[in-house]
């Protein structure tokens, strides 16, 4: 592969803390994209906000809000991972589809293709930038955008299931599934929006356990000990 997508979620960067960060999760998950950048791979992250904000479970304030504080939670995590990258020698830039100072770049194709050429690890925070619209969404619309061969989803669960197996201890993997069951199924590996765009553009996915060892490396060298989803 010369150029993905790895999707992080803010939940698995926390470790077992369920919140805020866990260093040694992120430090394990810089170590591995060091080895694929040193390699010559191109990759963008998107990281979710789960980690300090699910506005979906908040009854009490607007959606728009909402969604809002999401954005900027993973504004959070893209800086803080970010620069745990830099620590261990990588060279980074963040780009969101909306101002933020000087902490971000503004998002867009030409600059990303000049951040790769400069060997740079890509982070797009902020989600797409409105409301109603997922991180899993934003993963799917920035992976097409960047000519992305696949999306890397780093999970919490090591692939996909037909059913819960927190809940099931029966639960079956499947090595192999395609878009259309995934949502035929409610298997819920993203949502229904990020779903359809994949489907529309042909953008397959990878998805794998976070914690399980090397997990990111081998995923992206073709040795994936989780599901992969086809288009």
């Amino acid at each position: 592969m010369k150029r993905v997508l790895l999707k992080l979620s803010g939940e698995a960067l926390a470790g077992p803390k369920s919140t805020g960060f866990d260093e040694e999760t992120v430090l394990k998950v810089a170590a591995q994209v060091k080895v694929l950048v040193d390699e010559g791979m191109e990759i963008g992250i998107v990281i979710g906000g789960g980690n300090f904000w699910r506005g979906r479970s908040s009854k009490n304030i607007d959606r728009t809000k909402a969604d809002q504080i999401g954005m900027l939670a993973t504004v959070m995590n893209c800086i803080y991972v970010s620069e745990i990258f830099r620590s261990v020698g990588m060279k980074t830039e963040i780009m969101t589809p909306f101002a933020c100072g000087s902490f971000t770049s503004l998002f867009s194709k030409d600059k990303v293709m000049e951040a790769f050429e400069n060997r740079k690890v890509v982070f797009f925070a902020g989600g797409t930038g409105h409301p109603y619209f997922s991180t899993d969404t934003c993963t799917v619309l920035r992976a097409i955008e960047i000519e992305a061969e696949v999306i890397l989803l780093a999970k919490s669960v090591d692939g996909v299931y037909d059913s819960d197996p927190k809940d099931n201890p029966d639960a079956v993997k499947y090595d192999e599934i395609s878009i259309d069951e995934v949502v035929s199924k409610e298997l819920g590996v993203v949502d229904m929006t990020a779903s359809i765009l994949c489907k529309e553009q042909k953008m397959p996915m990878l998805v794998f356990g976070l914690n399980q060892e090397n997990s990111i490396v081998e995923t992206a060298r073709g040795n994936l000990n989780g599901t992969k989803i086809t288009v």
